[in-house]
């Protein structure tokens, strides 16, 4: 069995590989790939606790969109720099060559299955990283309206 320790360090590596395959700036590598790897533990642990990779999937997404935000404002990059490495290890591959496989095999329950859930486990990544997109979107308004009705007074 993998522990969480091994999980979050292998983690490091795919993404640390994801970011230099997409070019990611030395310095932010770091930074990247502590995303990336976080978002791998808190997908782990949410399919542990709800039984459900579509919501670990979600879950993580958001995880990584609210780091990656955060990252980009600290760090004054894109966040694109941060999401794209540390969303990869998320994207649903394996369930993709499966789905493929049974059609290959001419199993059309088990791929319909399968296919559905891998659609539904990609769209909770996408869903996840609009909602903390908008959620940071409306706290940057309301922390500038803040600002400028604090300069007004």
């Amino acid at each position: 069995m993998v522990t969480i320790l091994q999980q979050f360090l292998l983690a490091l590596f795919a993404t640390f590989g994801f970011a230099i395959i997409f070019r990611v700036p030395k310095k932010l590598i770091p930074v990247s790939i502590i995303v990336g790897a976080l978002g791998w533990i808190t997908y782990l642990i949410a399919v542990y606790y709800f039984d459900s990779p579509v919501i670990g999937c979600f879950i993580a997404a958001c995880l990584v969109g609210l780091c990656s935000t955060i990252a980009a404002y600290a760090l004054k990059n894109a966040t694109t720099v941060f999401i794209i490495p540390g969303i990869l290890c998320l994207v649903p591959g394996a369930k993709i060559f499966y789905t493929m496989e049974a059609l290959l095999r001419h199993d059309y329950a088990e791929m319909t299955e399968t296919g559905v859930l891998t659609l539904m486990m990609a769209g909770a990544i996408a869903m996840g990283l609009l909602v903390m997109g908008a959620c940071t979107g409306v706290v940057r308004a309301l922390v500038r309206k803040t600002v400028t009705l604090k300069d007004k007074l």
